[in-house]
């Protein structure tokens, strides 16, 4: 379950930092409204994702 989380916040980073490239070419009004609300939508669904997850790793304090 926290691979699949993991590698739900890796895709969307990874669709994050594709937007905000596209958001530094040339675009048409649309396209970058678009491009916008997209790029909001995968914030908040790291934001989500994030908070059903734990802060830190747990560790073993009695680990070698």
């Amino acid at each position: 379950m926290m691979d699949e989380n993991f590698a739900r916040l890796r895709t969307h980073r990874s669709n994050i930092q594709r937007y905000r490239q596209l958001l530094e070419t040339s675009l048409t009004v649309l396209e970058r409204e678009f491009i916008a609300k997209r790029l909001a939508e995968e914030q908040s669904a790291i934001e989500a994702l994030s908070a059903t997850m734990p802060a830190t790793p747990s560790k073993n304090p009695h680990a070698a």
